[in-house]
């Protein structure tokens, strides 16, 4: 099976190389260079640009900052629809606005274009070892057939519908995460304002019912202070104003969405956009004027 894959960001990178190393013949595009030099050297044919992929390819796949960029990418020129040959499919693993990926996916379809929107969760650190979630949109024929091929860069690939569905599950995952980060933050921030030691307040409470997967990938670094971007501030705000924007189009409340939104922002202002997530720490520190420490 021949796969082109488009998007060698940061975990666009670490997800075709696992694909490469599965055994695919992979074509690679990505506006930058070094980028594709490296999956070049690992076998992977790099392409001039998005047409050359669907031309050579029937599987596609998209891993893109947000929903404009899919869409160019998709339906613009030099894009997907006008290169590729009927009975093709894009797997779009970007997360972007449901409402998007039903839309270019109804515009691909009038070419015999198929898609699934197939986003992911688990950051540049899941991608590298490819345990990444996979929550899948589309015909569940198209998910039966690439399930496998998915699962080379996950840990579990899980169909939730039609088309649109996938995104609405990554929104919900990230309206959980921004919450349990800032829960997380907040009660470390106020253990040790408390007057106990905040890494001994996390031992003894990730075994019970406060713990998480989210408390235990982010406590350790925010103690440790290492913000490092697994997954930039900067794409949080953009997943939750998704998130808002589609909650608000079905008349569906996200009061705790808004805060999160506005403390992620608060953090922009003050220059830590590129900051892994788990620097909201960063903005209880402030408010509370004290650095957490072990």
């Amino acid at each position: 099976m021949k796969i082109g894959f488009i998007g060698l960001g940061i975990m666009g990178k670490p997800m075709s190389k696992n694909l490469v190393k599965a055994g695919y013949d992979l074509v690679v595009y990505d506006f930058n260079q070094a980028a594709l030099d490296e999956l070049a050297e690992l076998g992977a044919k790099a392409a001039y640009n998005t047409k050359e992929v669907a031309e050579e390819c029937s599987v596609i796949i998209t891993m893109l900052p947000n929903s404009p960029h899919v869409r160019a990418v998709a339906l613009g020129e030099n894009g997907i629809i006008e290169a590729a040959k009927s009975g093709s499919i894009l797997i779009d693993m970007s997360s972007i606005d449901p409402t998007e990926s039903k839309a270019i996916g109804a515009s691909l379809l009038e070419k015999g274009i198929r898609m699934m929107d197939a986003p992911v969760s688990g950051g540049e650190p899941k991608a590298i070892d490819g345990t990444l979630s996979v929550m899948v949109g589309g015909n569940r024929e198209d998910f039966d057939a690439y399930y496998g091929m998915l699962m080379t860069m996950a840990g579990s690939v899980t169909y939730v519908g039609e088309l649109g569905a996938g995104n609405i599950a990554k929104l919900a995952n990230q309206i959980v995460v921004a919450l349990n980060i800032s829960a997380v933050a907040e009660a470390l921030i106020f253990a040790q304002k408390a007057g106990a030691n905040p890494e001994r307040v996390y031992e003894a409470i990730r075994g019970g019912l406060a713990g998480s997967t989210v408390m235990d990938a982010k406590a350790p670094l925010m103690l440790a202070r290492k913000f490092d971007p697994g997954f930039r501030i900067e794409l949080h705000i953009k997943d939750l104003n998704n998130a808002i924007n589609a909650a608000q189009s079905v008349s569906s409340p996200v009061p705790m969405t808004i805060q999160a939104m506005g403390i992620l922002q608060n953090l922009k202002e003050d220059g830590f956009e590129k900051d892994d997530h788990g620097a909201i720490v960063k903005y209880y520190e402030k408010l509370a004027n004290t650095i957490l420490r072990k």
